[in-house]
């Protein structure tokens, strides 16, 4: 389960990272951002369970696509 939640926690942290309207002027500090969120993630995962089937992360993530 903790392997999971470390995928999720990773996911997650992509995605804000990655949406996060700064990441084209500032890169360097998008890369801050996940690294910062994936850590905190894995820390509390009771906090990276809530985000999961919210807007934020859908809980359909990792399902294969047909």
């Amino acid at each position: 389960m903790k392997n999971s939640l470390n995928k999720w926690a990773e996911a997650i942290a992509l995605r804000i990272s990655d949406e996060w309207c700064g990441k084209s002027d500032f890169p360097e500090d998008a890369a801050l951002l996940k690294d910062v969120l994936t850590k905190v993630l894995k820390a509390v995962p009771s906090e990276c369970k809530r985000l999961i089937g919210t807007g934020i992360i859908e809980r359909t993530y990792f399902e294969k696509l047909d």
